[in-house]
């Protein structure tokens, strides 16, 4: 039987691949990297808003901004740090609790799939992660980030 450690609290870094809500009593976020799988005490949208500070700029910051260079008002994908070229978005509202964030350098293709699942991430790393979304909407989010990545971009040249 293998210990599950129980991290206070996540840095964001270029390893992260998604934050995922965990309905849990002693970990509220399941943070997936290339290569390991980690529980956090931290929810996911407070992870967030803690790696957009580390990043430079406040959340909210950061997300009045984009709004301003794309025109999204809602699910808008955050810049967490775009000098490192760490992009999330979310996968609902950020302020539903079943929202997970998923960073945008790691997905490699969004399919669509049946049953209780309607789409599955694919990662470069070749990690799945079905979700209930369409295939559609996040298909969607992954054109929004690219869209704000490259707003953000031009305006930094």
């Amino acid at each position: 039987m293998t210990t599950t450690i129980i991290l206070p609290t996540y840095k964001i870094n270029k390893q992260t691949l998604a934050l995922l809500p965990a309905y849990h009593t002693d970990y509220q976020t399941i943070v997936i990297e290339e290569d390991r799988t980690l529980y956090v005490k931290t929810p996911p949208f407070e992870l967030i808003k803690l790696a957009a500070k580390f990043g430079g700029a406040e959340y909210n910051g950061r997300r009045r901004a984009m709004t301003f260079l794309t025109g999204f008002q809602k699910k808008i994908p955050i810049p967490i740090d775009p000098l490192k070229d760490i992009y999330a978005f979310p996968t609902t509202s950020p302020s539903q609790q079943d929202c997970c964030w998923i960073f945008f350098r790691h997905v490699n293709e969004i399919k669509p799939a049946k049953g209780n699942h309607r789409s599955v991430i694919l990662f470069k790393n070749g990690f799945e992660l079905k979700r209930k979304e369409s295939h559609y909407i996040l298909d969607k989010q992954m054109y929004r980030t690219w869209q704000c990545k490259k707003a953000l971009q031009e305006e930094m040249e």
